[in-house]
C-alpha cells in the first residue's frame, strides 16, 4: 500500500477550510510525567494525591462549553482506578484512546514489555467503558528511530492509528527530524498503521510545537499563528494538552532538575484561560473525525 500523502496542494488547501484541527488530551496526573520518573517511583503512585479526575472534568467542561470533541489518550493506570471518569469522557462524545499503562518511554522497554503495557492499557480502558480502543500515543512521543519496532506490535494488538512520531529535532526526549508531517500510512508486518503526527510550525531553525509546554510558554497568538501556518501547508493541525496543565495549584515536586522544573511549571496559571480562547478561535474535533475528513477530501481531489 502506498503511503498516504497530501500531494495535490492547492485543491487540498481549498478543501481544508471545511476540515477541523485535531485536539487531544494525554490523560495522566502531575506525578506521572516522564520528567519526574526518577523522582517518583511507580510503586508510590497510589500514595500520592491524585488530581487527574477533577482536572479532566475541568477539560470536559471547557470542551463542552465550546462544543469541542477530542481524543483522550488515557493511561491504563488511570482507567483502572477511575472507571467512572473514562465513562464520562466517552459519554461526552470524545474518542477514547490508549496512552499505555505505566507511562514508560517506549525506547526504554523491550518489545515484550511494550506489548504487555499496551495490552494492559487496552484491557483497562475496555473494562471501564466497554470501548475497544484502536488509537495510541506513546508517553512523551517516545516512538523514535530507535523504537520504530513498536509500530508492528501496535498493529499486532489491533491498533490502526498512532500519534507518537513528532517530526521535529532538538528535543532531548523525542523527535524524528526526517519524519513526515502529514497524515500517512506506515506498513508493518502485521498491517498498516495510520500515523497522525503531532504538529509543529517550522520557520527556519525554529520549531513551534502546537500544545503542551510550548502552549504554556509561548504567547497564545504564537500558537494560533502556528496552527494557521500548518493549515496553509495543507494539513490540519494537532493540538495536545494534559489535565495537570490546567491545575496551577497542584503539589510541587522537590529535588528535581532546573530544566524539568521549568518545563513542568511554566505558565500553569494561564493555561485554562488560553485554552478557552483557543477553542473559541479555532475549530477542533477528534482524531478519527479529522482523519475521515482528510480521507474524503483526498478522494474528491484524486478520484480513483
Amino acid at each position: 500500500m502506498a503511503p498516504f500523502e497530501l500531494t495535490n496542494a492547492k485543491p487540498n488547501i481549498v478543501l481544508l477550510t471545511d476540515i477541523p484541527n485535531a485536539i487531544s488530551v494525554d490523560v495522566e496526573d502531575y506525578f506521572q510525567v516522564s520528567a519526574f520518573s526518577e523522582r517518583v517511583c511507580r510503586s508510590t503512585w497510589d500514595k500520592l494525591e491524585c488530581r487527574v479526575e477533577a482536572n479532566t472534568d475541568k477539560l470536559l467542561s471547557i470542551f463542552d462549553e465550546h462544543e469541542v470533541r477530542g481524543t483522550f489518550f488515557i493511561l491504563g493506570w488511570i482507567a483502572e482506578r477511575y472507571p467512572k471518569l473514562v465513562e464520562r469522557i466517552a459519554a461526552a462524545g470524545h474518542e477514547l484512546a490508549s496512552h499505555g499503562y505505566w507511562h514508560q518511554l517506549v525506547y526504554d522497554l523491550t518489545p515484550e514489555e511494550f506489548a504487555k503495557d499496551i495490552a494492559d492499557s487496552k484491557e483497562a480502558i475496555a473494562d471501564a467503558s466497554g470501548v475497544v480502543v484502536t488509537a495510541y500515543r506513546a508517553p512523551s512521543f517516545s516512538i523514535t528511530e530507535k523504537s520504530l519496532w513498536a509500530l508492528d506490535i501496535l498493529a499486532e494488538h489491533g491498533f490502526d492509528t498512532d500519534s507518537s512520531i513528532f517530526p521535529i529535532s532538538g528535543h532531548d526526549r523525542y523527535g524524528m527530524a526526517g519524519a513526515k508531517k502529514e497524515i500517512h500510512e506506515i506498513q508493518t508486518e502485521h498491517g498498516p498503521i495510520r500515523e497522525f503526527p503531532p504538529s509543529a510550525w517550522s520557520t527556519g531553525r525554529v520549531h513551534v510545537p502546537i500544545g503542551g509546554g510550548y502552549f504554556r510558554l509561548f504567547p497564545l497568538r504564537l500558537t494560533s499563528q502556528a496552527i494557521k501556518a500548518v493549515r496553509r501547508e495543507g494539513r490540519p493541525a494537532m493540538f495536545y494538552i494534559h489535565p495537570w496543565e490546567v491545575d496551577s495549584e497542584q503539589p510541587r515536586m522537590d529535588k528535581i532538575g532546573r530544566k524539568s522544573k521549568f518545563r513542568h511549571y511554566v505558565g500553569l496559571k494561564h493555561t485554562e484561560d488560553r485554552l478557552r480562547r483557543l477553542c473559541k478561535a479555532h475549530s477542533f474535533d477528534r482524531l478519527e473525525a479529522v482523519v475521515q475528513s482528510v480521507d474524503q477530501a483526498n478522494r474528491v481531489v484524486m478520484p480513483t
